[in-house]
């Protein structure tokens, strides 16, 4: 009988561990969060796709899905870290200073590999090389891959940023400055680089894919501790996105154009450029990270003392579209 007794005693003591064991997972499944902000650029192509056919909205009906105009890396991060948005589409090697300098961001899908930016100089500038910008006066955006890619450009030619004058414009600003002739030289990035060539006769100076970082999507740490479905949910939209676009590169280059305003072979020639091949987060791009990180060092862009390379392995997430582009 004790026996008896003693087995019943354990099931059910088995049959509530397993209940309660079960219930945290129930419990688990996370509520869709009632607002969801993201920022649309026209450096990053997915997301004008993503924007226009409203996938993400058909996937979370019950979030309140709000879009804000990025104009540059810069104003991404600040963005993000401001809390105004929830995914920030920024340039991979901006998203390394940031990190490098306090803010807790992830970086969990890549948009795109482009080559957008060149250092670009008038059509009858008689400027022919890197080392001829000593002295003179180049327009960057601070903060953003443009920026960076003049630093590690002129650390190549021998010069530093102290042997010329940057001028801290915005992309678009900056291409007005350079055909209006009130810097020598102008750090360009797509589409403003291929308008600037196509509608002014600019004329690329120096350009080293090898220089440009991916074009990746970041989060905050506390978003991704608090939200990792509706981040999963975002990338699978993105994936989508990232899908139609390589399928239709007509229809992509006119989306691009009209979100734009600009000619369609300014779309056409951007995205001639662009590659949309690869999207997980991995070990390529964790490389190329840490090749150009060392400019950050060099230029005393970051806090003193801080390990650029660990940064790199801080800041890239894979986990995230590991799971996304798995269920494709």
């Amino acid at each position: 009988m004790k026996t008896s007794l003693h087995r019943a005693f354990t099931l059910f003591a088995s049959a509530c561990a397993l209940a309660f064991s079960v219930q945290p997972s129930a419990q688990a499944a996370e509520t869709p969060p009632t607002e969801l902000h993201l920022d649309y650029a026209y450096y990053s192509p997915t997301s004008l796709v993503l924007r226009h056919f409203g996938w993400l909205e058909k996937a979370l009906p019950q979030t309140k899905v709000t879009w804000v105009q990025s104009q540059g890396s810069n104003r991404s991060l600040e963005y993000l870290n401001a809390g105004s948005i929830d995914f920030a589409s920024t340039a991979g090697l901006a998203a390394v200073l940031s990190r490098a300098n306090g803010s807790p961001i992830k970086t969990v899908y890549i948009a795109s590999r482009p080559e957008w930016t060149a250092l670009a100089v008038r059509k009858d500038s008689p400027i022919k090389t890197v080392a001829d910008l000593k002295g003179k006066k180049i327009a960057a955006t601070k903060g953003t891959d443009p920026y960076l890619f003049t630093l590690r450009s002129l650390q190549q030619a021998g010069l530093t940023k102290d042997d010329v004058e940057l001028v801290h414009l915005q992309h678009a600003d900056g291409r007005i400055a350079l055909e209006k002739g009130d810097v020598d030289a102008w750090a360009g990035l797509d589409p403003h680089l291929a308008a600037s060539q196509i509608q002014a006769g600019s004329r690329l100076l120096y350009r080293n894919v090898e220089f440009n970082s991916y074009g990746v999507i970041n989060v905050t740490e506390q978003y991704a501790k608090q939200h990792p479905q509706a981040i999963e949910t975002v990338l699978g939209a993105y994936e989508k996105a990232r899908d139609w676009a390589r399928h239709n590169p007509e229809e992509l280059a006119q989306l691009l154009s009209t979100e734009s305003g600009l000619p369609l072979e300014v779309a056409k020639l951007q995205l001639s450029r662009t590659d949309f091949s690869n999207s997980q987060p991995g070990a390529e791009h964790i490389a190329a990270l840490k090749a150009a990180a060392p400019i950050l060092v060099s230029e005393d862009l970051v806090r003193k003392g801080v390990d650029v390379n660990a940064v790199v392995d801080q800041l890239i997430d894979p986990s995230f579209s590991h799971v996304v582009i798995a269920k494709q």
